[in-house]
């Protein structure tokens, strides 16, 4: 029988203030790589338990079971609200596109209500050959404009994305390494974090990377009424054009990795690609941080041509490994480019 892994990164998140492989398939379960497992196994595990679906007062814990299908729900766990960081980058020559300058807005009405809204939590068969991972088989997500790779890489590429729910004090090295190295990636934010760091925010758009839509309150989106996901959208691609004077980059990343069909077709229909990742670890975790060398090593066996990484600004082993990660894979014939060069209406 062939053996899985399901792994699903599920965020943990306060309230403030008070997902291209063509298919998607519901809930499997939730669970996360171990942070210092050894990357010689095709999957790590860091307890016994059988995966369970995280939710926004629970953090994620990783499940021991032999199978080779990972899930990862995004996950963020946070002290005020939300974390996310992923990074990108971009070195060598690379062919990027331009994202549309002004923040998407959704139709004035529609009719959603027709529209499956049944909640499924992203996740990817992940393997070690090299090649595009496998991933949920329900439907296609890119009728939608959501991706989780670049489907069609013309070379070696990797697109990192870094999710920012709040800051903890790397950004400022995360960015010195992005331009030493002349890597570009696209962060994506929280209101929250747009709100409490604008300086951070500006500096990102102003060394040329891209920032994506995270949500206000970082919710479940598909548990949310039409009006109330808009408003999420909304509330924080305004907030950036208030608080740094930069239009939000027409991407949207769902928290917690949770989507629908009506979820992804609100977003499109707003003027958004949604973008969900190939590679992830337990990384949010401030308290069970992986070593360097885990994060070294997980992309030395897992990378792939065309992948989305998902990494979180709150990770002090991501901020460490990225001088080193980034020329690691430089060595092996990899680039860095920005998420537009291929994720675009």
């Amino acid at each position: 029988m062939r053996k899985s892994l399901k792994m699903v990164c599920a965020g943990v998140c306060l309230t403030l203030a008070l997902t291209s492989c063509g298919t998607a398939s519901q809930n499997p379960g939730t669970n996360n790589q171990a942070a210092g497992q050894s990357s010689s196994e095709t999957v790590a595990v860091l307890t016994t338990e059988q995966p369970t679906i995280v939710t926004t007062t629970e953090l994620t814990t990783e499940s021991t079971t032999e199978e080779e299908t990972e899930t990862e729900t995004e996950t963020e766990t946070e002290t005020t609200t939300e974390t996310s960081s992923e990074i990108e980058t971009t070195t060598e020559a690379e062919t990027t596109t331009e994202a549309s300058t002004e923040a998407p807005t959704a139709p004035e009405s529609g009719d959603y209500g027709s529209i499956d809204n049944t909640k499924y939590s992203w996740w990817f068969v992940r393997n070690d050959t090299h090649t595009t991972p496998g991933c949920q088989y329900d439907f296609d997500i890119s009728q939608y404009h959501a991706y989780y790779v670049n489907p069609s890489p013309a070379d070696n590429t990797i697109y990192l994305t870094i999710d920012c729910g709040y800051e903890n004090g790397y950004m400022p090295q995360i960015l010195d390494t992005l331009r030493d190295k002349d890597v570009k990636a696209i962060f994506f934010v929280t209101q929250h974090y747009i709100e409490t760091q604008p300086d951070l925010v500006k500096r990102m758009k102003e060394e040329g990377h891209l920032v994506g839509n995270h949500t206000k309150n970082h919710p479940s989106l598909p548990t949310l009424s039409i009006d109330e996901q808009r408003a999420e959208l909304e509330s924080c691609a305004n907030c950036m054009k208030e608080m740094t004077g930069y239009d939000m980059d027409p991407y949207i990343r769902p928290p917690m990795g949770e989507y629908s069909q009506r979820t992804l077709q609100l977003m499109e229909d707003m003027g958004y690609c949604t973008v969900f990742w190939s590679i992830a670890f337990l990384d949010y975790d401030v308290n069970n941080q992986p070593t360097v060398d885990y994060v070294i090593d997980h992309f030395n066996q897992y990378v792939h041509p065309g992948a989305v990484p998902l990494l979180h600004c709150v990770s002090s082993a991501d901020t460490e490994a990225l001088p080193r990660l980034i020329d690691t894979m430089r060595e092996q014939g990899y680039r860095f480019a920005r998420l537009d060069e291929f994720c675009h209406f």
